[in-house]
């Protein structure tokens, strides 16, 4: 427990001495193995976690210990060299891509981990490009550098063609492949030798430089002085005149040019055999921020719609991002929180921002993956759980009720699959509503749905894996035993033109009758822009009060759909004339003729079906790259290039998602079993009218 103890007596350190980081990859390049070496060298855990035996600290649900996969990001706390430094191991399969988005919005800094023979795969250009969204400087961690067709300089130089960064190699490998023994520091000019005896990777000696290399030393030392020089004018001015520069003066400027983002430092290592990971913890320490560094998180006053700032320190007014919602089965609902600044304590109340509420936090919690620490008060820079706040979802600003700021909030990408869902049993069907919504609250990509027509229940998520993975924590955390249906492809309906329509609900029986009338304008947007309505109606012919039924009505029309049944989007409506009944008009009646006048108008604007496209990255032995390749073919596949990786050939490719079930079974019977899929959603394109001819013809 003395680990425990000094996090807990520890936890008010000055604000330059912590760090909030996020090791980030792509599936299978390592990274929950080098969290765990970190926690392990850091002295953290005593024991090595490791993957393929089951006992890892970070992948703590039994979902993640049995496939060997990271589904949740877990946080921790931990200290090397007497900064505090809190991880949030974030999940490297695309179907869980939510966990990274919300972990970068709240972190400081990121640790990318590549696989030194794979290089910079689908899903790494995936989370860089998340990274560059919420402007996180980071590191890159190039592992498994023992692995056959280790390749470090390949790898670095992908980083810069693939993404676009500038790269700059802190360390040079010694040996590669077996051979692979440790690094070089290229700023010390000293050679890290891990001792194979011990093979912990605790002890690692500190020698001169092999003879062999170096030349090789001396020039990657170079090519390092230089890049920092340039980012820097005093240093230019030392590097142009032949002037010697510190190690000192360096280290200073490349702290500044990582924060700034323009340089990224390189390490190489390998966790599984424990080579190579001290070195990070230290670039953690030496070059990404503090929240000091960063000064400051810009907001909007909810009050005055101007833009605010606030210090990211202790004395500050309170304002903290709620980033991810768990529901723990002993204490409720759990709501992580990074605080930006000020303080926050047990027993207080916090304001939350997007809902206008008050909410009461009973209890502060320090989390260990699924272990728990409680606090009495949280400062500024720290990521904690509150437990109390009842309504709080993901996204939301907690701050202090007089003084509100509303942070930027956190985007997500829509779901591209679904199933019908149905309890076991008729007498569960309230309980699932509420496993539903438990799991939708947890979960931002997970969406649940009503079909009113067929009385189904539908679950909406980004892939295969991860509607199988709620299924199967519906089973074991919540008893809930479902049937479920065939995947669905999540399609989308807009309109390629613009079309005009006039509705008129006109309905008489004794007594009071119903009475809307309107006439609607739609037109196309592009893709991604969702729904805009306009209300054009000058003079009255329309009173106001029943704008928002017609609004709402033409919503209503399009979340059924026009052409098959499935939700219009990208397109803009305009309510531009209409007419009303001193007594028989009401509410109801402008919501159906809104409805009725989008039906029309929908009909008239060359409607069409988008379905979800997805990226493609199949790795296959040479030898079976034909036929891969003639299979993608015949899914519709649009082959976007193919590239060597030693033995293997990597197929890039963008095919529909409604083509693609069943596939990896496919493509591992077409490989003996040696292909490897990686799938993402993309986008979201047209579909080809003679598919569409026969979905109508499916459902007539």
């Amino acid at each position: 427990m003395a680990q425990q103890n000094v996090i807990t007596k520890n936890r008010n350190v000055a604000i330059d001495k912590i760090r909030n980081v996020g090791i980030i990859a792509h599936i299978d390049s390592g990274k929950t193995t080098t969290t765990e070496r970190i926690l392990f060298y850091t002295g953290r855990s005593y024991k090595i976690g490791d993957i393929d035996d089951g006992d890892t600290q970070m992948d703590w649900m039994p979902q993640e210990r049995e496939r060997g996969i990271t589904i949740v990001s877990a946080a921790t706390t931990t200290f090397w060299k007497d900064v505090r430094i809190n991880i949030i191991d974030t999940p490297g399969h695309v179907d869980f891509t939510a966990e990274v988005e919300r972990s970068l919005r709240v972190l400081d800094g990121g640790v990318i981990v590549f696989d030194a023979e794979e290089g910079v795969q689908s899903q790494s250009e995936t989370v860089w490009r998340q990274a560059d969204k919420y402007k996180v400087p980071r590191v890159c961690f190039i592992n498994k550098m023992d692995k056959l067709g280790a390749n470090f300089e390949g790898t670095v130089a992908e980083i810069e063609d693939r993404l676009g960064a500038n790269p700059v190699c802190m360390v040079y490998h010694i040996g590669k492949e077996d051979e692979f023994k440790g690094v070089v520091d290229l700023l010390s000019r000293k050679a890290l030798v891990w001792d194979e005896e011990k093979g912990d990777g605790t002890k690692y000696k500190t020698l001169d430089v092999p003879e062999d290399m170096k030349a090789k030393v001396e020039e990657f030392r170079a090519k390092l002085i230089e890049k920092v020089a340039e980012t820097d004018d005093k240093l230019l001015e030392k590097y142009l005149a032949g002037d010697e520069i510190t190690e000192a003066e360096v280290k200073k400027a490349l702290r500044a040019a990582v924060i700034g983002y323009k340089l990224i430092p390189v390490y190489a290592g390998t966790s599984l055999r424990n080579k190579g990971v001290q070195p990070v913890l230290d670039a953690i320490i030496d070059y990404l921020p503090s929240p000091l560094d960063l000064k400051e998180v810009k907001g909007i006053n909810p009050k005055t719609n101007e833009e605010e700032t606030r210090q990211l320190n202790s004395d500050e007014k309170f304002a903290g991002l709620a980033f991810k919602i768990q529901l723990d089965p002993h204490v409720g609902k759990l709501t992580y929180t990074r605080i930006y600044s000020g303080t926050i304590e047990s027993g207080s109340y916090v304001y939350d921002v997007n809902k206008g509420k008050r909410e009461r936090v009973s209890r502060l919690l320090l989390m260990h993956a699924n272990n728990r620490e409680e606090i009495d008060k949280a400062y500024a820079g720290e990521i904690v759980a509150l437990v109390g706040p009842k309504d709080a979802s993901t996204g939301d600003t907690l701050t202090t009720e007089g003084d509100p700021i509303l942070l930027e909030q956190i985007t997500f990408a829509d779901p591209v699959i679904s199933l019908a869902i149905e309890p076991k049993t008729k007498a569960d069907q309230e309980k699932l509503g509420e496993v539903l919504h438990r799991l939708s609250e947890e979960d931002p990509t997970f969406k649940v749905k009503i079909n009113h027509e067929t009385g189904q229940t539908i679950m909406s998520g980004m892939g295969e894996l991860h509607l199988e993975i709620l299924v199967d924590r519906m089973k074991r955390e919540m008893n809930m035993d479902v049937n479920t249906g065939k995947p669905q492809v999540a399609y989308k309906e807009t309109i390629s033109k613009e079309g005009d329509a006039e509705a008129k609900y006109i309905k008489q029986s004794g007594g009071r009758g119903q009475y809307g009338h309107c006439l609607i304008r739609v037109r196309p947007l592009a893709r991604g822009e969702g729904f805009k309505f306009v209300n054009a109606i000058k003079g009255g012919t329309i009173p106001g009060e029943f704008i928002p039924p017609v609004e709402k009505g033409i919503i209503e029309a399009m979340e059924k759909g026009v052409l098959l049944g499935y939700p219009m989007v990208d397109l803009e409506a305009t309510l531009y004339d209409g007419s009303y009944h001193d007594v028989d008009s009401s509410d109801i009646a402008f919501k159906i003729a809104g409805s009725m006048a989008l039906q029309d108008a929908a009909k008239k604007a060359g409607l069409q079906l988008l379905e979800p496209i997805m990226k493609m990255e199949v790795t296959v032995p040479d030898e079976f790259m034909g036929v891969a390749i003639g299979d993608l073919s015949s899914k519709r596949g649009k082959i976007l290039g193919t590239e060597k990786k030693g033995k293997a050939t990597v197929i890039r490719a963008y095919a529909p998602l409604a083509e693609l079930s069943g596939y990896v079974t496919t493509l591992r019977s077409l490989t003996e079993g040696r292909g490897i899929p990686y799938i993402e959603p993309s986008h979201y394109e047209e579909v080809p009218q003679n598919i569409i001819k026969a979905m109508q013809e499916n459902k007539a």
